[in-house]
């Protein structure tokens, strides 16, 4: 038996940085609550997002779009005149 032993082809991964801001205090209730659970703020941060990065890569649903809900009232009233 004379295989090649032929390297696999190594995908690569493009990460995105995100950021956002905590105040003193959300930050020290953060780290108690990981400190507690013994994990770490971004395993629990994807943790909680996890439906939200997982299962929208190639498109929405229409039903999940946000529709405009406004009220007419002005076009009612026009009407009644």
């Amino acid at each position: 038996m004379n295989k090649t032993n032929k390297k696999r082809k190594h995908r690569s991964y493009k990460y995105h940085a995100v950021s956002f801001k905590l105040s003193h205090g959300q930050y020290k209730s953060l780290t108690n609550y990981c400190k507690a659970r013994k994990t770490t703020p971004i395993k629990l941060i994807k943790k909680n997002i996890e439906r939200f990065i997982s299962h929208y890569e190639y498109g929405v649903p229409e039903e999940l779009y946000l529709c405009e809900n406004q009220l007419n009232l002005f076009d009612e009233f026009a009407e009644n005149d």
